[in-house]
């Protein structure tokens, strides 16, 4: 018998949790994919790595969640047990990798985003987030650092890398507004100092972008329409997919452990 889906009672702070926790599941995941399939070793190392950290942030949300929401799941039933809407990961991280190029704008997107938040958090009052955000300021930085050296390179490269690297940009753009996105819970977090006003964060993310973009002759799209929805639980099809795969040996074989 499959394992049944779980109900999660979202607090404002067991919500702003999993948000995070989502977005590192669903990144590392979509990170993972490339197993085997890098353009080079080097490369098949730092993007297992990065997926491992991403887990490993993961990991530490998701206990922490469980730990608040005090209501007898923990990290695996809240990252294999819920239904997809359940799921409040931004757009951004559960697309589709695409082309090397494809994959590696999106990490800096989110990179660009991840690194000063998870450095602005190490002040949350709440203890645990602060410890969290401490270690996980360090990974951010590599994935940003590393991710931008390689839109530089593959921008300023030759005209098919260009070209891949400015479609790639084209195509994710419209997900990257949500990565500002704070609603009635997350003020009262934020007004608290246990969370910070992710819209804080724009003008340093704008910065970091435009910098890394024009060093890599690179243009950023006209259009500043910008789509939304999975912090809500609205998805794109592509989550659903993703998450058959991720929980399928855990909804087959049920408390299955190694």
């Amino acid at each position: 018998m499959a394992s049944p889906s779980i109900k999660v009672t979202e607090s404002p702070l067991v919500l702003y949790t999993l948000r995070r926790a989502d977005d590192a599941l669903i990144l590392g995941h979509r990170v993972s994919e490339w197993c085997g399939h890098a353009p080079m070793l080097e490369e098949e190392m730092a993007l297992a790595n990065m997926g491992l950290d991403l887990i490993g942030q993961a990991r530490e949300l998701y206990s922490y969640a469980a730990q608040v929401e005090n209501a007898g799941h923990d990290e695996d039933k809240l990252a294999y047990l819920r239904d997809e809407r359940q799921y409040r990961n931004l757009l951004l991280v559960e697309q589709p990798n695409g082309d090397f190029a494809r994959t590696i704008a999106r990490q800096f997107f989110y990179s660009a985003f991840a690194d000063p938040y998870w450095r602005a958090m190490i002040t949350s009052k709440d203890a645990t987030l602060a410890a969290i955000a401490a270690k996980s300021e360090k990974e951010s930085a590599y994935h940003l650092r590393h991710s931008s050296e390689w839109m530089i390179r593959l921008g300023d490269g030759t005209e098919e890398s260009h070209r891949r690297a400015q479609s790639a940009i084209d195509d994710l753009w419209a997900f990257t507004g949500e990565l500002f996105h704070s609603d009635e819970g997350d003020a009262a977090l934020i007004s608290s100092g246990i969370a910070i006003d992710p819209e804080s964060l724009r003008g340093r993310w704008s910065e970091t972008v435009s910098n890394v973009l024009n060093e890599a002759t690179l243009k950023l799209p006209a259009n500043d329409w910008m789509q939304k929805g999975g912090r809500s639980g609205n998805h794109t099809e592509h989550l659903g997919h993703l998450l058959s795969e991720l929980q399928s040996m855990q909804r087959t074989f049920p408390n299955a452990t190694w």
